[in-house]
């Protein structure tokens, strides 16, 4: 750590605390004479080209500066050597950010404002950028929200896996392939010329967005999923983890539940943004982009727990099992909703 914080120019006096809410990355909140930072380490086992993020990201700012110089988007602080990365051998790479005063950020979303105003910001986001050339952007994780290839993952999980999860877990595992004509509609989608690709964060949890001390939301954050893709990714980001009051990490199933005026503030906001964006049958979908991303969500716990947890940060044996059970559970909470969050029109 003193060699990365020698490296941005900052004291190896300052204080560096971690921050613990991400399963990907590591984090840090640097506190330095010179002010406040935000320093991650990119977790390069997922992101294995960490210099495409950060193409990604410089192509964006740069875009922003030019067409939208009043929109607020916290680009990395550059190394004493003028890189954003800082690679430490044996042990990944760093990156730094500007701390934004005045804000902070949640991990549970625990009001339809807050939902809105998240909402709003990631639709926004998209649609400023809609002038901009996706053929620009790298993909830093292949088939990241591709449910067709995480399907094929989770089948192959189930033949190939840790068997005697593979043994336990048969109950869930049939619960969760009845579901596979999520899948099917899904192929149907990326055939379809109405869905378009755009500029998608990949990532729209509530603590990727800052917050200012009137619970307004001011910008996101963490663009490291920033690819092209649907809308169903972000809306359905949201939906998989403001809808409910609990995190993936909760074992008590009772907890459980979809909260109805969060999903309509959900569409309320990102529509508010996108609707000049959106193609007519693409307004038809907000309710499968819940479907889609939590069923996803399930598939890749359980194809995770089944591959002897590989990919996500684990707090104990069977964390990557919760997950999957905890989502799975989700899914069958939001089905109870569908005729009434179908009738929604755009």
């Amino acid at each position: 750590m003193i060699t990365v914080l020698q490296a941005f120019g900052l004291s190896t006096d300052s204080v560096v605390e971690p921050i613990t809410s991400g399963i990907i990355n590591s984090t840090w909140k640097v506190k330095s004479e010179k002010g406040n930072y935000i320093l991650q380490r990119i977790n390069d086992l997922v992101f294995v080209n960490p210099e495409d993020i950060h193409e990604n990201i410089a192509a964006i700012a740069l875009y922003l500066k030019k067409n939208y110089q009043h929109y607020l988007f916290p680009a990395p602080i550059l190394s004493l050597e003028g890189s954003e990365l800082v690679h430490i051998l044996g042990k990944g790479y760093y990156r730094l950010f500007p701390f934004i005063v005045g804000t902070h950020t949640i991990n549970v979303v625990e009001n339809t404002k807050q939902a809105f105003e998240a909402a709003e910001q990631f639709g926004r986001f998209t649609a400023y950028l809609g002038g901009f050339d996706i053929t620009k952007l790298k993909v830093t994780i292949p088939h990241f929200h591709d449910l067709t290839f995480r399907y094929k993952q989770f089948q192959e999980s189930i033949q190939n896996g840790n068997a005697e999860r593979v043994k336990e877990e048969q109950s869930l595992i049939t619960r969760l392939v009845k579901l596979d004509y999520l899948v099917k509609q899904y192929g149907v989608i990326t055939q379809n010329p109405a869905f378009k690709k755009r500029v998608t964060h990949h990532d729209t949890k509530i603590s990727n967005v800052l917050f200012n001390e009137e619970n307004n939301a001011v910008c996101i954050i963490d663009l490291d999923t920033l690819m092209p893709g649907y809308f169903i990714s972000d809306v359905g980001d949201m939906m998989r983890t403001y809808l409910c009051p609990v995190s993936e990490n909760e074992e008590d199933l009772s907890k459980i539940v979809v909260r109805p005026s969060f999903y309509y503030a959900i569409v309320e906001g990102y529509y508010k943004e996108m609707k000049n964006e959106l193609t007519a049958e693409e307004k038809n979908y907000f309710f499968y982009a819940a479907q889609f991303m939590i069923y996803m969500q399930a598939i890749r716990f359980l194809t995770d727990y089944f591959n002897d947890d590989k990919y996500y940060q684990i707090g104990y044996k069977t964390h990557n099992l919760v997950r999957a059970i905890n989502q799975t559970v989700l899914f069958e909470r939001l089905m109870e909703h569908e005729v009434e969050f179908k009738k929604v029109k755009l």
